[in-house]
């Protein structure tokens, strides 16, 4: 029968179903674990069958990331909104490909991690510019203090998560004990962030959006800032520190 699959299609499209899965992130937030397993691995193996290589995928990544800080500055959120969809997608088929090519370049993953990790900051403040051409505009000197706390707070999450790495033989923070996988589904960062700015507007306030992400990302700060801290004590005390991942 033309089209029908054959015991070796069966075969290598399992064979490639275990390398993906075994290069698929073990925490991360809800939708990155939940919403893109299945629909990353359709792209990933389209892109590898076209011999679309991670970097070219982070390229357009980049480009669309681009774009969604334009719409978002000038208060087209839900366009916005569409845009960035495709790009949390597209960070995790990067991610894979990358972990699943052989001799893949240095740089193409520092090209890789530079561009999942540095636009959303630049997304909120495009948020926050856009709030008085939106009929929602914060009062000046609040407006400056919601945007540090949401930007101030996501880099020092990522030096958080870094400082474990370093200091922890490359644990993430969000790997220690099943807590802080848990927390890590919805903890505040780039997608949980797009979620509760998502609601905001079924509700035409993007506005209350931005506040709640503010406090989301400090409460959200201060769970990892406890956790490193007690991280630091048990390795003072020469404990044995491992991911339960590994366990």
């Amino acid at each position: 029968m033309p089209g029908a699959m054959t015991d070796g299609d069966r075969g290598n499209t399992g064979i490639e179903r275990s390398a993906y899965d075994a290069a698929f992130p073990r925490v991360g937030d809800a939708l990155t674990l939940y919403g893109w397993r299945v629909p990353a691995f359709h792209v990933a193996r389209t892109a590898t069958m076209a011999g679309v290589t991670s970097a070219t995928i982070t390229l357009v990544e980049g480009l669309l990331s681009a774009l969604v800080f334009a719409l978002f500055w000038n208060a087209q959120y839900w366009a916005g909104l569409v845009v960035a969809l495709p790009v949390t997608l597209l960070s995790v088929v990067a991610m894979v490909l990358e972990r699943t090519t052989p001799g893949h370049p240095k740089w193409a993953k520092r090209f890789r991690e530079a561009v999942e990790l540095a636009p959303p900051a630049f997304w909120w403040w495009a948020w926050a510019h856009g709030l008085p051409a939106a009929g929602r505009p914060l009062a000046p000197v609040y407006a400056t203090m919601v945007l540090w706390v949401v930007v101030g707070g996501y880099v020092s999450d990522l030096a958080i998560d870094g400082l474990s790495r370093q200091r922890f033989g490359g644990m993430s923070i969000h790997a220690w004990r099943p807590v802080d996988s848990y927390v890590r589904l919805v903890a505040a960062g780039r997608n949980a962030n797009l979620v509760i700015l998502f609601g905001s507007l079924l509700f035409g306030r993007p506005d209350v959006g931005l506040e709640l992400v503010a406090w989301w990302t400090l409460i959200s700060l201060i769970f990892h800032s406890v956790r490193l801290a007690q991280l630091t004590e048990r390795q003072a005390r020469r404990e044995t520190i491992a991911s339960w991942l590994d366990r």
